[in-house]
């Protein structure tokens, strides 16, 4: 075999139609689309028309927001963690991170990173570096001796906004004044 004996199988390809070429070709004059009508011309769609009833897309109801604003957060319980580190899923000793739940599989992708919530129980003491973090997690998690350390909020440097700009550093620090 050679390279210019290979050919498509016969019937695979098909001349396109050649449309509005003379009344010997078969689709001359009208082209193939009988005559006159609003599916005769060009531009014409007709996608949900019902003719003349009223659409089924009109007919039901708008339902729902999606907030573009929402966060998309892999969650995690201190439970789940417990069961992990005696499990020997993650390491105890060093600090777990969103990398190292991805990599052990107890949680699954996400746009912002992990949540950690505080259901179940947990008595290792653990350095916890999440995105963010309810305050009951970050209560079990000091209570059995460890540490969850969360990211600092993202301070804009510009003039705007600067009472609550403010606002986010002090409710930061007043979040870890109460564990020192």
């Amino acid at each position: 075999m050679r390279l210019n004996d290979i050919r498509d199988n016969k019937g695979a390809t098909r001349d396109r139609k050649r449309v509005g070429r003379g009344m010997a070709s078969g689709t001359g004059k009208t082209s193939a689309k009988g005559q006159k009508g609003q599916k005769s011309r060009s531009g014409v769609s007709l996608l949900g028309f019902e003719g003349g009833q009223m659409p089924l897309y009109r007919r039901l109801p708008k339902r729902g927001f999606k907030n573009p604003f929402s966060k998309d957060y892999a969650v995690i319980n201190v439970g789940t963690l417990q069961k992990a580190v005696e499990a020997k899923k993650i390491d105890g000793k060093s600090p777990v991170t969103g990398k190292t739940l991805l990599e052990s599989g107890l949680v699954g992708k996400s746009r912002d990173g992990v949540k950690l919530l505080g259901n179940g129980k947990i008595t290792t003491a653990l350095e916890v570096k999440v995105a963010h973090a309810s305050k009951s997690a970050i209560d079990a998690i000091e209570k059995a001796g460890g540490k969850v350390i969360l990211p600092e909020p993202e301070v804009k440097t510009d003039g705007k906004r600067a009472k609550a700009r403010e606002a986010a550093i002090a409710k930061h620090e007043a979040r870890f004044a109460d564990s020192k």
